[in-house]
């Protein structure tokens, strides 16, 4: 599993950016200012860094890539901005940076560069990117879920909730929050759609352990 290092210091954009990571399979550690990340730049787990530029302390994205650079030139660097895209686009790229996105920009965007960036640096050294649980053997990258060999048939965003759960077991959604994972924040129906697709996902995969939060949400343990 690859593990990605996001700094922003925008908490709901971070925490979003996050939701959508995990549901693509990825571990994400999470970073609120500069000063944290740049303590953390030695930490040989991480596959690749989001950095948002401008931060809430006196340590800027520049200050962290440059940080990053100076212990590995190879590991991929995403920068983002809301300031002049030009300019911060060039300085970037000349610091080592492998590419730019400006503020704002769309979540699904950013998760379809840094999926393409992970699969160019890493295409080579792949690694088994598979969740078990209990007898259902779930591969992400081919999104794909298996019981005994067996293929269980999935919706997109049934596969998509199950992901989700899987990568967060324990931890209670709200019926927002798995809208606005699984559906995006442009979604505007009921949130009875939450209900009904998990209703599917427990009658397709019966042995998950998905509570009903009554008033809440769901939570897989």
């Amino acid at each position: 599993m690859y593990t990605i290092c996001l700094v922003e210091d925008e908490h709901s954009l971070s925490d979003l950016i996050k939701m959508y990571l995990e549901k693509e399979g990825y571990k994400v550690i999470q970073y609120f200012n500069g000063n944290d990340a740049v303590k953390n730049v030695d930490n040989n787990e991480i596959s690749l860094w989001i950095l948002d530029i401008m931060l809430g302390d006196d340590v800027s994205g520049y200050d962290i890539i440059k940080k990053i650079r100076e212990k590995d030139s190879n590991v991929p660097v995403i920068f983002t901005s809301a300031r002049d895209q030009d300019i911060d686009k060039i300085i970037g790229l000349e610091m080592g940076s492998d590419d730019y996105l400006a503020k704002p920009y769309s979540t699904k965007e950013l998760i379809l560069r840094v999926n393409k960036l992970i699969s160019r640096i890493y295409k080579d050294n792949e690694p088994t990117n598979e969740i078990n649980y209990e007898s259902y053997v779930v591969d992400l990258s081919k999104r794909v879920a298996r019981e005994n060999d067996k293929e269980i048939k999935l919706t997109t965003l049934e596969f998509d909730l199950l992901i989700l759960f899987l990568n967060n077991k324990n931890r209670t959604f709200s019926r927002e929050e798995i809208l606005k994972s699984i559906w995006g924040e442009d979604y505007f129906g009921s949130d009875r759609a939450v209900d009904d697709l998990v209703r599917r996902l427990r009658k397709k995969m019966n042995k998950l352990n998905v509570s009903t939060i009554y008033g809440y949400g769901y939570r897989l343990s």
